[in-house]
């Protein structure tokens, strides 16, 4: 039964999670726009712009950290969702599998958070970055496994009033 609606929603969280690793978390600058910070599930990047923002020709990275942690939990989910699709003859599992991934997933949200607020202060305090499409892309993916997980427990309890009724 691989054609259920829960199967198109766990095929979304997978999406969700393996774009994560394409696109930035955070980004900042200073507010002489001359360094600044990009943030993603693979790496964070500390830049000095030169001239400018607008031209990339010079733009020197002074520093950059890996983040392997967090593209490990990004593709974890990715393939929890994957395998709990194909799962569909089990939907016991599937549930369990189904928090797993929601475990997964708040785990990363809380990680990115905590980075975020960690890099805040490496180039200026005061001024405050931007959340990119890399961190609200997990809390789709998040919302889309619990809309998962409520149709694969309407299945389990229909299946179960069927039994019932034999």
């Amino acid at each position: 039964m691989i054609q259920r609606f829960q199967t198109i929603l766990l095929l979304g969280v997978s999406i969700c999670m393996g774009m994560v690793l394409a696109y930035y978390i955070w980004g900042e600058a200073n507010p002489e726009q001359t360094k600044g910070i990009l943030f993603s599930a693979l790496e964070m990047k500390i830049i000095d712009f030169g001239e400018g923002i607008a031209d990339k020709s010079d733009d020197v990275i002074i520093e950059t950290q890996s983040n392997w942690y967090l593209a490990a939990l990004a593709v974890s989910a990715a393939l929890v969702a994957l395998f709990s699709i194909m799962q569909f003859k089990n939907r016991l599992t599937q549930m369990k599998l189904g928090a797993l991934n929601s475990l997964l997933m708040v785990s990363y949200l809380g990680i990115c958070y905590y980075k975020v607020h960690q890099f805040e202060e490496l180039v200026n305090p005061q001024v405050d970055g931007n959340f990119q499409l890399g961190f609200f892309l997990p809390a789709l993916a998040l919302l889309l496994n619990a809309a998962a997980n409520r149709f694969i427990r309407k299945d389990e309890k229909l299946v179960k009033s069927v039994d019932r009724i034999r």
